[in-house]
């Protein structure tokens, strides 16, 4: 399972989207700024991580303030029966476009069901396809897809669009039920905040707005760090509801690679007055792949 696609399950909402995709107009600070400049941190690059020690120190009260902090947020995600939204992905990769200009635009789905279903699903993407009067250009690509998976609870199903194809991959019975939160679906559904602690560095750094608060996690265990370098949240300070999300590549670096993936969250339904658990489970929940599809079947590893 893609890491980006992973990550994204766990951080869900932001306001003001259009239910149709056009790429936005950008300049070399957006989207950060429609997200609430998340990758800066309030004013900080995010920092180097080089070795296998702590990348920052907090002091008692900072310590104090956090524990608050991801308390609340334990809280508040334990009451989360269901869950669904849409997203703006803007993917960035200076071997595929301009520094500041995002390579990638996707819109799409995403659905939670507790303990252990969910759904992550690219309806519409564009692509960078150069420069015209000054202004960068995206377009659709024929046969290029996003991503869409499912897991049941039971297994993991991949399904590749562009080559009709469906990897199944069988969830180990310590990755089922309430275990899946230490693997595919890290951080928000059903937190633990000694979990968190226990498997990131985690501190609050500055947020753009007055009610919102930032949070940033940086990986503690190899196969994590493997896929990303660290992970900024922006959540609502009332609902701790994530507003945006930023993640770092694992070469992530300001001058030499710019590489991150930023989401945009919108039209959150948290335990929806319609969202009785079997008609959700039903709505986005497919039994099996298209009949002339090609089906490959394993098991799920983690990091993998």
């Amino acid at each position: 399972m893609r890491h980006a696609t992973v990550m994204a399950m766990a951080f869900l909402t932001w306001h003001g989207m259009t239910a149709g995709f056009t790429a936005p107009a950008q300049t070399a600070n957006q989207p950060q700024e429609r997200i609430a400049s998340a990758s800066r941190s309030g004013g900080q690059q995010a920092p180097d991580q080089n070795e296998a020690l702590a990348p920052f120190q907090l002091s008692a009260a900072e310590q104090a303030r956090l524990d608050q902090i991801l308390a609340a947020w334990e809280k508040q995600s334990g009451s989360t029966k269901t869950l669904e939204c849409t997203f703006h992905r803007y993917h960035y990769d200076t071997a595929s476009a301009p520094a500041g200009i995002y390579a990638s635009a996707s819109l799409g789905q995403i659905k939670y069901a507790e303990p252990d279903k969910g759904l992550f699903r690219v309806d519409q993407k564009v692509f960078y396809k150069g420069m015209e009067g000054g202004k960068p250009q995206h377009a659709a690509i024929d046969g290029q897809f996003g991503e869409h998976w499912v897991c049941n609870g039971k297994e993991l199903l991949e399904f590749d669009r562009s080559n009709k194809e469906c990897r199944i991959q069988a969830l180990p019975p310590q990755l089922q039920g309430a275990g899946i939160i230490d693997s595919p679906l890290p951080f928000v559904f059903n937190l633990k905040a000694n979990d968190i602690k226990q498997r990131y560095w985690v501190r609050q750094v500055m947020a753009p707005k007055p009610d919102l608060i930032m949070i940033e996690a940086w990986p503690k265990r190899q196969q994590d760090a493997a896929q990303y370098k660290l992970v900024q949240i922006v959540l609502q300070q009332d609902t701790f509801l994530p507003a945006g999300l930023v993640m770092y590549a694992p070469n992530y670096d300001a001058r030499t690679a710019p590489h991150r993936d930023i989401y945009e969250f919108s039209k959150a339904t948290r335990n929806g007055s319609m969202n009785r658990l079997s008609n959700f489970m039903n709505n986005f929940i497919p039994e099996k792949p298209p009949s002339d599809w090609k089906i490959h079947r394993d098991t799920f590893t983690p990091g993998n």
